[in-house]
């Protein structure tokens, strides 16, 4: 319920933001730019057993059903951007809680889409057995917007997109998402 209300909370100040820099106060175009956004996502997250969580019971490795909410916000250069975003997902199984911070850069695929690559830090709660650890995560992404599935009508530049991504928690593991993200 906490993680709902703090993301209701940022989406309507990352909007708010979203709308102010739209002009600048002597009505000229920003020299800089903001795109946030919001998303849900859904996943699964599966630790080898040479991970740092070691081995617990007959299976001997963590793994879990993930449902993860994402706030950021990227800033473009062109046909090119770099971003920052923030996680907060609850797990099944054998993890109860992960969270983190990353930033991310890539490169715009048609009029919303978006291919990048992130890097950050995540911090992974396990249950059954397994500790709390703390980590480097990696990942590569795609993303695609209403223009590329016909919907630019619609929507225009801000709106619904696909995401789909795959990281991994120090290359221990491999962690595939797939999901929804709104841009303002």
């Amino acid at each position: 319920m906490k993680f709902a209300v703090i993301a209701a909370a940022l989406a309507a100040t990352l909007s708010t933001a979203a709308i102010a820099q739209d002009r600048s106060p002597d009505g000229s175009e920003p020299a800089v730019s903001i795109e946030p956004y919001v998303g849900i996502l859904g996943g699964y997250h599966n630790f080898d057993r040479a991970s740092e969580f070691g081995t617990v019971g007959p299976r001997g490795k963590m793994d879990g059903a993930l449902v993860e909410g994402v706030a950021g916000v990227n800033i473009p250069f062109g046909p090119v951007f770099v971003g920052v975003e923030g996680n907060a997902a609850k797990g099944f199984k054998d993890i109860d809680w992960e969270y983190g911070v990353k930033g991310r850069v890539g490169m715009r695929a048609g009029q919303s889409g978006l291919i990048y690559v992130s890097a950050g830090y995540q911090w992974v709660n396990g249950r059954r057995g397994f500790s709390d650890q703390k980590d480097w995560m990696y990942g590569v992404g795609v993303e695609v917007g209403p223009k590329e599935i016909g919907l630019g009508g619609v929507f225009g530049e801000a709106g619904p997109r696909i995401r789909l991504q795959a990281d991994t928690y120090d290359f221990d593991s491999i962690r595939p998402m797939a999901g929804l993200v709104f841009a303002f």
